[in-house]
């Protein structure tokens, strides 16, 4: 079993973010499914009510549903060549200031980088 990341795949950021961390999972612990897949399959109901659009959510192996900054700090740790600055984001206070700045740049993401047309995967 991996962890699941459902990601935006017409965001060009969130594209490139994807392909670059998914050179550093080494052990193959991460598996990558977009939100549009989602969406047109009906898979994953534990999606549902859940605006996977405007933030990255990840699906743990053991079950637990993860957004925005919180899925970011996780994925960093599984990834081994990232994993301290995974451990870094779960600093007393980190949060208090990652969930907020995340939530800022991700509602500029679309202005800033563009979207594509058709998702990339």
């Amino acid at each position: 079993m991996k962890h699941i990341v459902f990601y935006d795949a017409q965001c060009p950021f969130c594209y490139h973010v994807k392909k670059f961390l998914r050179r550093f999972d080494w052990f193959d612990q991460v598996k990558w499914v977009s939100v549009q897949e989602v969406e047109a399959s009906g898979n994953y109901p534990y999606l549902k009510g859940e605006n996977t659009l405007e933030e990255i959510h990840l699906l743990t192996k053991q079950g637990e549903l993860k957004k925005g900054f919180r899925s970011i700090r996780f994925l960093l740790i599984v990834l081994p060549p990232l994993s301290l600055i995974g451990f870094a984001l779960y600093l007393p206070g980190v949060l208090k200031v990652g969930s907020p700045l995340y939530i800022w740049f991700s509602k500029r993401r679309y202005k800033w980088f563009g979207q594509y047309d058709k998702p990339r995967y």
